[in-house]
């Protein structure tokens, strides 16, 4: 089979779902669409009955094509267009999550023109620095994402003011890749302190939306395959306060697919530098951008073992970019031309940010567990071995 593609582990899938679900008792859980909007692992994850998180018209419109109920749909994001907030009006989705004072007054214009009443729930940063990646920090004051708590009572002002839109919740979402379950314990008392606050105002808050941002163990992927979810929601179950009438969702992403998906890339060289061996591989950045975007490590195995000695070596892939390397310094077992390494730990934001840069033909897709088919992402042709 051709390198690089990617390999998707439905059965793990399946019991990432499983155990998130038990373990998500009278809670509601949207599948954050970003993270991977492959088709077949999202239709996975819509039979299981959980809500979609979008953060675009096409992923709302993606995620009814693949099987969620738009009552179960929220659409969030810092700039949604007009034409995108028709797509979410005329599909009925169940809320908005607003993310700025402006949009409530846009999201009333568009709903009144339309004849159509929505509900909207206020993004609010809690202010919370939380320990991961600066690019992937969401909940601080100074950020581009939601509304500072200032601004809480002149949003109800302005929402008091429009006739097509109705507050029915709180959103809250403070980053990605977050290990620290601290951060989510200063989360959920920053929600109690503002929840108090608003309730003492006369406002009825129905829904409280706690967003995401749970990590996965990208150096011993083998180990913890499934997120402890358990201890996840027990820190929420222990420190936040919830009324009889309050419902509260999570829109997890990464937690769910992080795990079930591996890069397959093949040694291309092993070039011998000065001081140090460079093992060039036929994926690259335009396959998984994480690395070079985030500075991720991913654990990096070979395919076969051949139980051959440990090297060193600059794990890189073959585009025009000194950015475009995987990994540094990486002891492993020896390596050779045409020897295939399985890249760890990429079912979240792997497929789904694909380049064609340098002209470049996208990975292909294999799936394996219940059945097993491969696709190509630039055909339709689908080969399933049963």
């Amino acid at each position: 089979m051709k390198t690089p593609y990617y390999s998707y582990n439905l059965n793990l899938l399946e019991r990432t779902l499983q155990d998130l679900i038990f373990e998500a008792k009278n809670y509601k859980i949207h599948y954050a669409i970003k993270a991977n909007n492959d088709i077949q692992i999202n239709k996975i994850i819509a039979k299981f009955g959980l809500g979609a998180d979008c953060v675009s018209g096409n992923e709302i419109l993606h995620a009814l094509k693949c099987g969620f109920s738009n009552n179960k749909i929220v659409f969030a994001g810092i700039g949604k267009s007009d034409e995108e907030i028709e797509i979410a009006l005329n599909n009925n989705i169940a809320c908005f999550n607003v993310e700025s004072l402006q949009e409530l007054k846009v999201i009333n214009y568009v709903a009144k023109r339309l004849n159509k009443k929505t509900s909207v729930a206020l993004r609010i940063n809690p202010n919370i620095n939380v320990d991961t990646h600066q690019y992937i920090k969401t909940g601080i004051n100074e950020n581009k994402f939601g509304i500072s708590f200032n601004q809480i009572l002149k949003a109800i002002e302005i929402i008091d003011s429009c006739h097509f839109i109705s507050l029915t919740g709180l959103h809250f979402h403070i980053g990605s890749q977050i290990t620290n379950l601290r951060n989510f314990e200063y989360l959920a008392k920053k929600v109690n302190f503002i929840l108090n606050y608003i309730e003492e105002k006369g406002i009825k808050i129905k829904h409280i939306n706690l967003g995401g941002g749970l990590g996965i163990d990208y150096d011993s992927p083998y180990e913890n395959s499934i997120p402890n979810f358990k201890k996840y929601f027990n820190v929420f179950k222990k420190h936040l306060t919830t009324k009889p009438y309050h419902t509260v969702h999570f829109e997890l992403g990464r937690s769910i697919v992080g795990q079930c998906g591996d890069l397959i890339t093949t040694v291309l060289y092993i070039k011998k530098g000065i001081s140090k061996k460079f093992a060039i591989v036929d994926a690259g950045m335009t396959d998984l951008i994480r690395p070079a975007l985030y500075q991720a490590k991913h654990l990096v195995v070979k395919c076969k073992t051949e139980f051959n000695e440990i090297e060193k070596y600059d794990i890189v892939g073959p585009i025009c970019e000194s950015s475009d390397k995987f990994i540094s310094n990486y002891s492993i077992e020896k390596l050779k031309r045409g020897d295939q390494l399985k890249i760890k730990s990429v079912g979240a934001y792997g497929q789904v940010m694909v380049s064609e840069y340098n002209l470049r033909t996208k990975p292909g897709v294999f799936y394996h567990g219940e059945k097993l088919h491969f696709e190509t992402r630039n055909s339709t042709k689908k080969l399933i071995l049963n």
